[in-house]
């Protein structure tokens, strides 16, 4: 099934689906979307309309803009921190929580840390910011790391030198535990509760020191993680075994801007790029990708031909290689049509999955064979 195609007149740098409710078995309907390199860059807040599908099953409703605020700023990072709050991270430093009415017709300011990220005579922009309700963080260019608790004006902690170089993206891997990745091809873990400065582990690619641009946690296997970088290629993590990455494999031929393991269903992944594509990643045999993963720890790195290096375990190499003919391999299938320019963000819930480009289109996926 195709996607749908919103087209909305300017560069779309993040897209998010509003959280549903625990425990109601429905699919989202409501996604925020957050714009770049625009004269006036905006959050807007859209509704897919009525679940009614036509005879073939297909839905054919255009999403319908709700609301919408002008934003200071280049919008670098959106994340809910619940169904009526939403955190924008700004290339002027800021980070913002937006307060969104029950009904949705309307997006407010309701606090904002100015500067939060900056250099001794400038702005640095803020690159991305994780939620865990009620805390937040932010990163920037600048190194910094910044915990905050939503309902408290002042910064809660912040760790001044984080990084001498460009920290990209942020997840949490436990309630006072952050993963980080960088410009020079770095992860590394802060634990909040230590007074020290210093990173508890750091993780790195090694050879070339490739900028990594987005990261993810497995949702049931936190210390399983995937990253992307400069070089397009997908690297998966086991923080708990070595310094490096247990597999990698040739994912975009460009910049991959953000993966994202399915919340519910982590058999599957998504990974978009600059390369103008997004892709859908599974597991053909149906094993469980965590699964898959830890075997895979074992192969080392696969090389970038994609045929295993000499002493290496084929089995355990292959289940990560597209196009292998071994039954447990990872298989990857392009979900949009052909596109050209690049595909900033993805977010994925339930059976539904929304991106966004610099075509100034947004697409929805309403059945995701998840």
């Amino acid at each position: 099934m195709d996607p749908t195609a919103k087209y909305i007149s300017q560069k779309i740098s993040r897209t998010r689906w509003r959280p549903v409710p625990a425990g109601l078995l429905q699919q989202p309907e409501v996604f925020a979307a957050g714009s770049w390199d625009n004269e006036s860059n905006r959050v807007s807040i859209w509704s897919l309309g009525d679940d009614d599908s036509d005879t073939d099953g297909e839905f054919d409703e255009e999403p319908r803009l709700l609301c919408d605020s002008e934003h200071d700023g280049d919008v670098t990072d959106l994340q809910f921190l619940d169904g009526d709050r939403l955190v924008s991270a700004s290339s002027s430093g800021a980070v913002a929580i937006l307060k969104l009415q029950p009904d949705c017709q309307a997006l407010s300011l309701a606090h904002v840390w100015e500067r939060a990220h900056r250099y001794s005579c400038d702005n640095a922009p803020c690159t991305a910011v994780v939620c865990r309700s009620p805390e937040l963080v932010s990163v920037g260019e600048d190194g910094r790391v910044i915990l905050y608790k939503a309902d408290q004006t002042e910064v809660v902690r912040v760790i001044e030198n984080a990084d001498s170089s460009t920290i990209h993206a942020v997840t949490f891997l436990r309630t006072t535990e952050v993963l980080t990745v960088n410009s020079i091809g770095q992860l590394k873990m802060w634990d909040f509760r230590q007074q020290s400065d210093s990173p508890a582990q750091i993780l790195s690619l090694t050879g070339d020191r490739v900028p990594l641009h987005c990261v993810d946690k497995h949702p049931n296997q936190q210390h399983i993680v995937a990253t992307g970088g400069q070089d397009g290629m997908l690297c998966i993590w086991d923080v708990r075994q070595g310094n490096t990455p247990f597999s990698l494999i040739e994912a975009h031929s460009a910049e991959m801007w953000e993966v994202h393991f399915h919340p519910s269903n982590p058999n599957h992944l998504f990974t978009c790029s600059e390369d103008g594509s997004l892709l859908h990643w599974e597991t053909t045999s149906g094993s469980d990708m965590s699964t898959l993963l830890q075997r895979g720890w074992n192969s080392r790195v696969v090389s970038h031909s994609g045929v295993p290096l000499a002493g290496e375990d084929d089995s355990v190499v292959s289940s990560w290689l597209a196009g292998d003919s071994s039954k447990n391999r990872l298989e990857a299938t392009h979900m949009l049509p052909s596109q050209t320019l690049s595909v900033n963000s993805l977010d994925v819930l339930e059976q539904c999955l929304v991106c966004g480009t610099d075509g100034e289109a947004v697409y929805v996926h309403r059945q995701l064979p998840v």
